[in-house]
């Protein structure tokens, strides 16, 4: 499968929500139902089912979390390094810091579906998994400072409870009713499909007025160094092909739709969120295809 085939799809579908948005009168409160139907239901549905049917060894996977891991933790310290780095406005840097190393979850189990099927979906939902609540943590963090309330937020978050559920099933290999099985996997196929709609409905593209320098670096950190570190860190460690492929694909993810959100609600600057999250998202459609190249 050539790249534009594997990547079109899944590019065409946020095009079309971004027009759907715009030009169908549904109303805001429409996608936003959208959105949360397909984060607290149908998205850990395919987490779980995914995960819950594939037999993890962690003897096999453990370099490829590690490089996972090792990137985005980079991210973070490359983020965290703007506040020494730039001068900027109120609430900007703590807003905008989570665009450098958080992923669009969406667009990462659509590629790995088209790239691998369900074995490219277990292994996306692998790192989703354990690196959702590191992301999370470090993005609450930057914005509360408040302990009691980062804990509360990752216990809650249905990403990590539909992943953790899924792997415990498997590790301890419980059966899922067949009945069961099928509906979790309806939910899961619908889930991609509106989730990357819900991403172009959400794009916003009005011009930036404000802190260019450090919207430039947070999207420079997590289009290209990010990848380029798990390249790297991946072929140092002699990943199988598969596995290289997804935790670049991963690494090089454009920022999630939900920062938008947590900055809107934690009290930081939602336009400036809005902004990057779009701009990683376009400016993805040329870097997703030069760094899965370069896995090939």
């Amino acid at each position: 499968m050539s790249i534009a085939t594997l990547l079109l799809p899944d590019f065409a579908l946020i095009l079309l929500g971004f027009a759907l948005a715009r030009l169908a009168n549904w109303g805001g409160h429409f996608w936003a139902g959208v959105e949360k139907m397909v984060y607290y239901l149908m998205f850990p549905a395919l987490l779980f089912y995914t995960t819950s049917r594939t037999t993890f060894s962690f003897q096999a996977t453990g370099h490829f979390i590690q490089v996972a891991v090792i990137a985005t933790f980079s991210g973070i310290l490359l983020g965290w390094l703007a506040k020494p780095l730039f001068t900027v406005g109120p609430r900007i840097f703590e807003s905008g810091v989570q665009t450098a190393f958080r992923f669009n979850s969406y667009i990462a189990l659509a590629l790995a579906s088209r790239l691998a099927g369900e074995q490219g979906t277990a292994l996306m939902a692998l790192l989703i998994g354990f690196l959702v609540p590191i992301c999370n943590m470090a993005a609450i963090y930057a914005l509360a400072h408040n302990g009691g309330k980062l804990l509360k937020e990752i216990a809650s978050n249905p990403l990590v409870i539909g992943t953790a559920s899924g792997v415990l099933c498997s590790v301890f290999q419980i059966p899922l009713h067949e009945a069961l099985s099928a509906t979790l996997s309806r939910l899961g196929n619908a889930s991609i499909a509106l989730g990357l709609l819900a991403v172009g409905a959400g794009m916003r593209l009005s011009a930036l007025h404000e802190a260019k320098g450090i919207v430039g670096y947070f999207l420079a950190i997590k289009l290209l160094a990010l990848p380029c570190i798990a390249l790297v860190l991946g072929r140092y460690f002699q990943l199988p092909p598969l596995q290289l492929q997804i935790v670049v694909i991963f690494s090089a993810l454009p920022t999630a739709s939900s920062a938008y959100v947590l900055a809107a609600r934690m009290g930081g600057n939602g336009p400036l969120v809005a902004f990057i999250i779009s701009a990683s998202t376009l400016l993805s459609v040329v870097t997703l295809p030069f760094w899965l190249a370069l896995t090939r």
